[in-house]
């Protein structure tokens, strides 16, 4: 399992500033929920100073999202919109006091939200939007700029790196002849500048896809052990939570599913609770969620944003409609 500091747990089982900001003047969103992540950041920026009066956020994701998207939001409240634009990715990381390296894609996602954010309340198009870039990594739905500003940025140099902070090479790796490519020409581009050795920048054939891709698999075996949250303990679930009836458990599983399936349905799945038995909760899968290589993220989206609201752990577990 992967090895959490205090702060992300405390982030992720306490989040700061979440919910939906009803005066935002500011709002950026990034990802899909069908690649896995998604993040709806708003903000109340003060006409006059610019100063960020107030930042909420909306995610859905990971524990790591979750504890990103909080952290981003408690740097930021305070700031000017230009001094937080100077922000970057590896800051937030380093708010929470580190992040493994599977999950820096967490602190790019919410760099990127900032950057989304900011150019819509100046009424810009985002000069490094890449909705209509070149769609690199079609599992996660990563593009060419998204790679490229990430190398940049954190002066990436392997292929792994790439995959760690942007998921893209996480899935079926088709696209790994491209982030090859993408990787050794944005290297040349920061040796010729000057910010990287050339003895460190990657050549395409130094690495080999096959490794890559059991190091990838091995990372999905390893969260998904307990099939909980990789922040729960790695033991069987209790029964639930003897604080509420089990009529108020399941309407508030209720509630959490239908806060979800709007989100869902606009990138063309849908989720419907079918059944809580114990500590299980049977879901029915439907629309683009169906057969997804990515439905297992979406799983465990859920199932943390289930725990998240509930304050116990349970296991999502997909189903057809009449299973019991």
């Amino acid at each position: 399992m992967w090895d959490y500091t205090d702060k992300v747990k405390d982030y992720f089982f306490n989040p700061k500033n979440a919910g939906v900001l009803a005066e935002a003047n500011a709002i950026g969103e990034v990802g899909a929920i069908a690649c896995g992540d998604a993040l709806k950041l708003m903000l109340s920026v003060d006409p006059e100073s610019e100063i960020i009066r107030e930042a909420k956020f909306q995610t859905f994701g990971c524990g790591s999202a979750i504890a990103s998207s909080s952290a981003l939001t408690e740097i930021i409240i305070g700031k000017t919109l230009d001094d937080a634009l100077k922000i970057t990715n590896q800051d937030i990381a380093d708010f929470l006091g580190g992040l493994p390296p599977e999950k820096m894609h967490c602190s790019v996602m919410g760099y990127e939200a900032l950057q989304s954010a900011v150019a819509n309340y100046r009424g810009e198009v985002w000069k490094d939007d890449h909705e209509e870039g070149e769609l690199v990594c079609k599992c996660f739905g990563v593009d060419a700029g998204l790679i490229e500003r990430a190398i940049k940025m954190n002066k990436l140099t392997t292929v792994e790196q790439v995959t760690d902070y942007t998921k893209a090479g996480g899935g079926c790796l088709t696209c790994f002849d491209k982030l090859e490519e993408i990787l050794a020409r944005t290297n040349a581009e920061l040796v010729a500048e000057g910010v990287l050795a050339e003895h460190d920048a990657y050549r395409v054939g130094a690495a080999d896809p096959k490794k890559i891709k059991e190091k990838a698999q091995a990372a999905k075996e390893r969260e998904s052990l307990t099939q909980i949250s990789p922040l729960a303990p790695a033991s069987p679930l209790p029964p639930l939570s003897a604080g509420l009836t089990n009529l108020q458990k399941i309407r508030l599983i209720e509630e959490t599913i239908e806060e979800l399936r709007p989100y869902l349905r606009k990138d063309g799945g849908d989720c419907e609770l079918v059944d809580v038995e114990g500590s299980n909760v049977l879901v029915k899968l439907a629309g683009a969620c169906v057969g997804c290589q990515m439905s297992s993220v979406t799983i465990s989206g859920i199932q943390e944003r289930l725990m998240a609201k509930l304050g116990f752990p349970v296991r999502v577990v997909p189903v057809g409609r009449n299973a019991h």
